[in-house]
Formats: C-alpha cells, sequence, structure tokens
C-alpha cells in the first residue's frame, strides 16, 4: 500500500472526483467515498452508509454547478497531513470555470482520506469556507 501522501496518487484523486462533480456523475462521485461517510458544515452534518446514500446526497449539486455554468472544477492541495498509514486529512481549495472560461468564485474543504491498494477515499468532507 502506498503512503496516503503520495501527492500525484491524490492529484490524481481529486481530478476524477472534481470531473464528477461538474459532470454530475453521482455514480462517480459515491465511488470516491469510504462508508460510512460523513459531510460536516457550520450549520449542518450528515452521513451516509451506502453508495446510494452519497448519490443521493449530490444530486442537489449538479443543477447549482449547470445554473453558474460552471464546466471544470480544479482542486488545489493546501495541505497535506499524514496521520497513519492509511489516513491523510488533505486541505483542498477548488478553482471552477464556466463555459466562457471565467473563473467562477471556488470552495474550500478539509478531506479526511483513507487509502488502499484501491487508492484514495474521502470518509469525511468538512467545510471549511
Amino acid at each position: 500500500m502506498k503512503s496516503p501522501v503520495d501527492l500525484d496518487r491524490l492529484t490524481d484523486f481529486f481530478d476524477r472526483y472534481g470531473s464528477a462533480l461538474t459532470r454530475g456523475d453521482v455514480s462517480a462521485i459515491a465511488g470516491c467515498y469510504a462508508l460510512p461517510g460523513m459531510v460536516v458544515a457550520d450549520t449542518y452534518s450528515f452521513t451516509f452508509t451506502s453508495p446510494a446514500a452519497v448519490a443521493l446526497s449530490f444530486l442537489g449539486a449538479a443543477p447549482a454547478y449547470q445554473e453558474q455554468r460552471i464546466v471544470a472544477a480544479h482542486a488545489q492541495l493546501r495541505d497535506v497531513r499524514p496521520l497513519s498509514t492509511a489516513l491523510a486529512m488533505v486541505d483542498v481549495e477548488w478553482e471552477y470555470l464556466d463555459s466562457r472560461g471565467a473563473a467562477v468564485p471556488g470552495e474550500s474543504f478539509s478531506y479526511l482520506l483513507r487509502s488502499d491498494a484501491e487508492g484514495p477515499r474521502i470518509t469525511t468532507v468538512i467545510a471549511t469556507r
């Protein structure tokens, strides 16, 4: 098993995740999560225990991206902190582009990732801005 701080592997993972988010591919999004998973923000938190629950929780995101005409999401890895041989906390600032190629204000999250032979998967998402 590779270390969770393999930056190329993390970059590839977030590229796939960002692409799935902007395409509204909830099946691919669900495949990026370890189960059970959790999302935490200032005013809410929720958990999911199945791929279907992950997909359902992201169904509302696709129309929001389409409304803003977001066609690309790029993850800037701001900080990567290994916590164990399998766990890492990764701070990400998302950069978005719309269909005209203009920048759209992004968002920031911290992701607790668990890595195994198949690669990293998100266990917890924390909204940080």
